[in-house]
């Protein structure tokens, strides 16, 4: 880094990265971009073209790809310092879960500032890494500050919907623009748990749950309301989902999990038995059910549908099963479903995809690292498996090692594992300022 242009200071532009960020992240949050998954979503072309804008007033150009009309992605390539080194990826999605704003303390698309917080749909997930890159590549452009190997950037459509319309298509049909890409950071990662003022753990996700999305159906005799029915479909698939929602499935201890129980375990000074959590996933707080959820293999009933009319016994009777199974345990986790739910219940996959794993390690993990220790004295990298997938399975089909590290310090108090689909998502306003410092010493670094 050049001792003339220090982190944040705009190359004597008057504007930073810091200067921008909150507003960057702002301005997405108000383009709505909700997914209602099966190919319904809003909004895309315009969060692309708002980044488009942004990069094209710092010089950078861009590609807007779109897979269908309005789902559009974004892609544009940062030259280094030494070309001939393999590039970096740095990826983020658009798209949002949708929102009812009767529920939310503040409009959810209005990109309310109150409390220190930047409120709004995606203000986690994942608008404020998005908002922090563009600060980050957009504070560089102006100084002069090129990275030192090429940087490919990605704003993606339809993560919130297995990606099939944003990384998946570009995988599938644009992989020309990830040439010579060997590395990715991307959401969900390089947040901060606080142990003590002392001591705070910053969580890189290495690996996360592979994912089964399944319908179930069970066929049954049709018949009137008012007669005895013992081949009543609703009944029997209740009973089996009930089974399956009750399941407890065992604890598989991967090898991130373990990586992670023995460093949390060393910052609160006890050894850590995975089949006895309970008393130690109550000291985390938020977070408790993210890494609750990466000790087994779930299965969350999470639709029923069935019949037509309140006296017509129907023939049919269907669900929605969100599965999520550990690295090196799907098959068993296949087998585990097909017991629980009995010869009765027909499973039908919708969408699936892998689980991922990589080791914490190498020059790009030394550098978030050192970033983080840099901004926060009391920073310590820790691994850690993500409960839920990203964008990053689309691109680990092309070899490319992928890390979850977005970085954010938080507040004590805040519920972060809540904020993600949640009803009054919002980001701490100094967080986005210390992830665009984090991201942009990485940066130098990686």
């Amino acid at each position: 880094m050049s001792a003339t242009n220090p982190v944040g200071q705009g190359g004597g532009t008057g504007v930073s990265g810091e200067d921008e960020v909150v507003d960057l992240c702002r301005d997405l949050i108000r383009i709505d971009t909700s997914n209602f998954g099966g190919g319904d979503a809003r909004g895309e072309r315009a969060a692309a073209e708002y980044v488009a804008e942004k990069l094209a007033e710092v010089g950078v150009e861009s590609k807007i790809i779109e897979s269908e009309r309005g789902r559009a992605s974004l892609v544009a390539r940062i030259e280094g310092e030494d070309p001939s080194r393999p590039a970096l990826l740095i990826h983020g999605h658009t798209d949002v879960v949708p929102a009812d704003a009767s529920d939310w303390t503040y409009d959810p698309f209005a990109g309310e500032i109150a409390d220190g917080c930047l409120w709004g749909r995606g203000a986690v997930d994942m608008k404020d890494m998005d908002a922090m890159t563009l600060a980050v590549i957009r504070d560089r452009m102006r100084s002069g500050r090129r990275p030192p190997r090429d940087v490919v950037l990605a704003f993606l459509a339809d993560e919130e919907a297995g990606g099939v319309f944003g990384a998946r298509h570009l995988v599938d049909h644009h992989r020309e623009h990830f040439d010579g890409v060997t590395e990715a950071i991307g959401e969900v990662g390089g947040f901060s748990f606080t142990v003590n003022d002392d001591l705070r753990l910053y969580l890189i996700e290495t690996a996360q749950k592979g994912m089964h999305w399944m319908r179930l159906e069970v066929e049954g005799t049709a018949g009137h309301g008012s007669m005895v029915n013992r081949d009543n479909a609703i009944t029997e698939l209740s009973e089996a989902v009930a089974r399956l929602g009750r399941h407890r499935f065992p604890v598989r201890a991967t090898k991130t999990v373990r990586s992670f129980l023995d460093e949390l375990g060393d910052a609160l000074g006890t050894e850590l038995d995975p089949e006895d959590m309970e008393e130690t996933l109550a000291k985390l707080g938020g977070i408790a059910r993210i890494i609750g959820a990466t000790l087994q293999n779930t299965a969350a009933p999470t639709q029923l549908n069935a019949g037509y009319k309140v006296n017509v016994i129907p023939g049919k009777a269907t669900a929605h099963v969100d599965g999520r199974f550990l690295p090196g345990h799907e098959e068993e986790f296949l087998a585990d479903l097909d017991r629980v739910l009995g010869p009765r219940v027909r499973r039908i996959s919708e969408h699936s995809d892998r689980a991922l794993e990589t080791t914490f390690d190498g020059a790009l993990v030394d550098a978030m690292q050192s970033a983080l220790k840099a901004e926060d004295r009391a920073a310590r990298a820790v691994p850690y498996m993500l409960s839920g997938g990203t964008d990053a399975k689309h691109f680990d089909d092309l070899d490319i090692r992928c890390f979850g590290f977005a970085p954010l310090k938080l507040p004590p108090e805040l519920d972060f594992a809540g904020m993600f689909h949640g009803v009054d998502e919002r980001v701490p306003l100094d967080g986005l300022k210390f992830g665009v410092r984090v991201l942009d010493r990485f940066l130098d670094q990686c």
